[in-house]
């Protein structure tokens, strides 16, 4: 793996766990109506749930990569369509963060497990994994060392980003209630997400 391939792989990554989605929804809802303590328990759950979705995803891959080179191609020409379609999708949300005070007492390792189930069990997850982590593989190189290094990124940029809107959410609540911050949010990861597209199938006729 090249040093620019894992930079573009963060990068990317570092973007796309910051779209607010089901997951950091749970993790606000729990910080807003509980405080800071909620981020520890959330995020390990959050960063488990993700591995296991991520490795689940991944195993797959390595399956289409081992079979067919054609079928893997196609995947990445579908891929890059629907990571622009999220983009495009993203960008027309409204300016809500629906995400409601949850004010009952909670052990952490419950909010764990509550954060686990909501991460790995969520079908849009494996979808897109299975969309956004074939434009990094390289078909030529060692599968399980790509693996372990894309693994660990994600999951260190995942764990990060849940402590991070745990205790924005516990301590500026206005702030996740504000239409415009989370338009811009939207609009900025909508941008993103389509320009990753877009450059992911430049590469691919580039390469043809």
């Amino acid at each position: 793996m090249t040093l620019a391939t894992w930079l573009a792989f963060f990068a990317a990554s570092g973007i796309l766990v910051l779209i607010p989605g089901p997951t950091v929804l749970l993790v606000v809802s729990y910080a807003l109506g509980q405080g800071w303590r909620t981020a520890l328990p959330m995020a390990i759950g959050v960063a488990l749930g993700d591995f296991t979705a991520m490795t689940l995803s991944m195993l797959g891959l390595g399956a289409l990569l081992a079979a067919s080179g054609a079928v893997f191609t196609a995947l990445k020409w579908a891929g890059a369509a629907y990571l622009v379609w999220l983009g495009v999708k993203l960008w027309r949300a409204g300016g809500t963060l629906d995400a409601k005070p949850r004010r009952d007492a909670t052990p952490p390792l419950k909010m764990l497990g509550h954060a686990f189930m909501v991460t790995a069990l969520n079908p849009k997850s494996l979808t897109f994994f299975v969309a956004f982590l074939p434009q990094f593989l390289d078909r030529n190189a060692d599968f399980l060392f790509q693996m372990l290094i894309f693994e660990a990124t994600f999951l260190v940029l995942a764990f990060g980003n849940a402590i991070g809107y745990a205790l924005v959410a516990s301590r500026a609540r206005s702030l996740m209630r504000n239409p415009r911050a989370v338009t811009l949010v939207n609009r900025v990861g909508g941008s993103l997400l389509i320009a990753a597209g877009i450059a992911a199938v430049s590469a691919r006729a580039a390469q043809s």
